[in-house]
């Protein structure tokens, strides 16, 4: 190529898979690919997703300029980039192959790149703007804020970080609006309809839980048929002759404050007029705002709010769940949604900057700075005191992150106290809080600054004649 003195083979970065890329799968979660899309995967190497998909009743296609160049590639729903982007070593073709795959989506392009914290895994000496590899391949390894502000150049759209190092960019604002919407409300789950009693029972349990009667269009098309004969007015009065009406408060609260979150994202992220939001967001505001303006300012304010340390602390310090250290609040997983939506919308917008991970067990909110740390502790159920295999962290004033991996540490961080991450509500908080007391009374934390590792902490358990079985705490033998 012109310029280098060297070209790179790129065919032998095409690895084979037996399951389907971290970005593919990534878009079957998010539901952005499933049996009524089409899939172009651009740059398919071995065709390995392509397969995959296929196994799944998708309508995919590869195009390879290696391995499938035979036929040209058509324009589909959905375009994967894989793994594509960091091994072209000449800058303009990097940025052209980006601009031809966004051609051809006709919905979404997926593109994903390898990350900067896989340099330790790349042999090679530094090359222009990234590695010549011991196999004279080539790698440039992109940050998660970069390659989202990279693609956000070249399509000329606003982009989301699905997960790190995997960025969607949409077609369409409506499009965006829609999956960040979903991300905070998930589509509504019905309860199963087979004549007008049990529909008329799920849209009772649908208003009890979003705080208002649902529209016809919001309904599964099924249902809707089988209340088609009644007139609204008529539903409407059996509903409110049958919801409770403290449940239908309780949901008006929760959506109210759930549409102030999307909208606050949505800023973070780019607002777009009232039209492109989904219907179900559009009807939220209507039932419980005085108007779309009045949302936004609450939302906008909402929003300013995560730059005032002391609100950001008091709502921590309000908060009944997680736990709350001089640096920080920390709460496991199934319990985030229950956290005051300031510090929802915290995460969040970290989330769109550089990716939630696809597993993790707490999240860790700074209140010194603005950063949020998602950790995995893959046992954290089972284990009395789980291990830390992974912590990904995202600060929000430079968007720089940082990955750790503990998978090959012989002394892992492991976790105490495992009942103050969650709500005092949760039904294994007892559990947890009991061996807590033992432990404290057989002396176990007398030292905390030996406990958090695990050398440390069988250290002390030997001390204090001790040992685990489960969640209870034994004399050791």
């Amino acid at each position: 190529m012109s310029g280098l003195h060297w070209e790179s083979d790129r065919r032998l970065t095409a690895i084979g898979r037996t399951s389907l890329s971290v970005a593919a799968r990534q878009a079957v979660i998010d539901d952005e690919v499933h049996a009524a899309t089409s899939v172009l995967d651009y740059g398919s190497g071995r065709g390995d997703d392509v397969a995959a998909l296929r196994e799944m009743r998708v309508q995919a296609q590869g195009w390879d300029p290696y391995y499938a160049p035979d036929t040209s590639p058509r324009p589909a729903h959905v375009v994967l980039l894989t793994y594509v982007l960091n091994v072209i070593e000449n800058v303009e073709e990097r940025r052209e192959a980006l601009r031809r795959a966004w051609g051809l989506a006709e919905h979404l392009l997926v593109v994903t790149s390898r990350l900067t914290w896989d340099r330790s895994r790349v042999r090679g000496q530094q090359f222009e703007d990234g590695i010549l590899t011991s196999r004279r391949t080539f790698q440039h390894l992109f940050s998660p804020a970069e390659l989202r502000s990279y693609v956000e150049e070249t399509t000329g759209v606003r982009c989301v970080a699905a997960a790190p190092g995997v960025v969607y960019a949409f077609k369409r604002d409506e499009a965006r609006l829609r999956y960040l919407a979903r991300k905070v409300v998930p589509d509504a789950v019905w309860l199963a309809s087979e004549d007008t009693g049990s529909a008329i029972a799920a849209v009772v349990d649908y208003t009890e839980r979003r705080g208002r009667l649902p529209r016809l269009e919001e309904m599964p098309e099924e249902m809707a048929k089988l209340l088609s004969h009644l007139q609204p007015t008529e539903l409407q009065r059996i509903v409110r002759k049958s919801a409770s009406a403290e449940k239908i408060a309780a949901g008006a609260t929760a959506s109210t404050l759930a549409t102030l979150l999307v909208l606050g994202i949505e800023l973070f992220s780019g607002r777009g007029p009232y039209s492109t939001l989904p219907t179900s967001l559009q009807l939220d505001i209507r039932a419980f705002f005085s108007s779309y303006k009045e949302a936004c300012q609450r939302a906008d304010r909402l929003l300013l709010k995560l730059r005032d340390d002391s609100y950001v602390r008091g709502a921590m310090q309000a908060s009944k769940i997680g736990k709350l250290t001089p640096t920080a609040l920390y709460v496991h997983r199934r319990w985030v949604d229950q956290i005051p939506t300031v510090l929802r919308l915290y995460e969040h917008c970290a989330s769109i900057a550089a990716g939630r991970p696809a597993s993790w067990s707490l999240i860790k909110l700074r209140h010194q700075g603005r950063g949020v740390s998602w950790l995995d502790y893959p046992d954290f159920e089972a284990d009395p005191h789980p291990r830390l295999r992974s912590s990904y962290m995202v600060d929000l004033t430079t968007l720089k992150t940082s990955f750790t991996s503990y998978d090959e540490s012989s002394n892992r961080p492991l976790l105490h106290r495992k009942h103050e991450f969650l709500s005092p509500d949760d039904p294994d908080a007892p559990k947890y809080r009991r061996l807590t007391e033992s432990e404290a009374r057989a002396g176990l934390y007398a030292n905390p600054h030996l406990i958090g590792t695990e050398q440390g902490w069988e250290a002390e358990l030997i001390r204090c004649g001790r040992a685990l079985r489960g969640h209870r705490l034994v004399k050791r033998s």
